[in-house]
């Protein structure tokens, strides 16, 4: 059984107040649609750990899904679909950059980029938010079986090479579908986790 076979959800949370109390936790982004509810419930073998849309846009809220010893997989809301009302789009953008900048628990960041789309502008600005902790991201490229394998792996170093200045960051291809990279995501994921856990670490919410 890996660390992601335990994941149960938790709990919601519509604002920063609402955070539950964590000792660590990993938090997925990505825009509306490109696979990060997918990419969750493959890594924790569970069809519907995350709820998956075909309409973007339908995560509202910050997930938690607990996986033991005070630890959480996050699910943060998609952002970046246009039908989204401006004022709504607007309380996410702001509630989710001050998680990431802000969230104590918080030991890093899987960013989900369609492989066929990847570094957006909105994708780049929660790079720019969060980068500057410090703390490490990894990207997973999904939907890499929708390109062909050549094609795939020159835009996994077209990524890695925009990338370069940015040496916290790391970046794989990744496929729900066919089973792609999930040995990989799993050890990057679960080494952050597992960090530090022999210790004392309050890492909760301080309002």
């Amino acid at each position: 059984m890996t660390l992601f076979n335990r994941a149960v959800y938790a709990a919601s949370a519509a604002t920063l107040a609402q955070l539950p109390f964590s000792r660590r936790e990993v938090a997925f982004a990505g825009r509306s649609n490109a696979g990060k509810s997918s990419a969750i419930n493959t890594l924790a073998r569970h069809n519907r750990l995350a709820f998956v849309s075909k309409t973007p846009g339908r995560t509202q809220l910050i997930n938690f899904f607990d996986i033991g010893e005070g630890r959480f997989i996050v699910d943060l809301p998609g952002y970046g679909y246009a039908k989204v009302p401006p004022e709504i789009r607007a309380r996410w953008e702001g509630v989710l950059s001050a998680y990431l900048q802000t969230r104590d628990a918080l030991a890093g960041l899987v960013l989900i980029m369609d492989v066929r789309h990847p570094l957006t502008p909105l994708d780049k600005r929660m790079l720019d938010w969060f980068t500057p902790r410090g703390l490490p991201v990894h990207i997973l490229l999904t939907k890499a079986d929708k390109l062909s394998r050549g094609a795939a792996s020159k835009t996994l170093q077209e990524v890695r090479s925009a990338l370069k200045a940015c040496p916290q960051v790391s970046v794989q291809l990744f496929s729900s579908l066919a089973k792609q990279g999930i040995e990989e995501a799993e050890a990057v994921i679960a080494g952050w986790l597992n960090e530090g856990m022999g210790e004392a670490n309050p890492g909760g919410w301080h309002k």
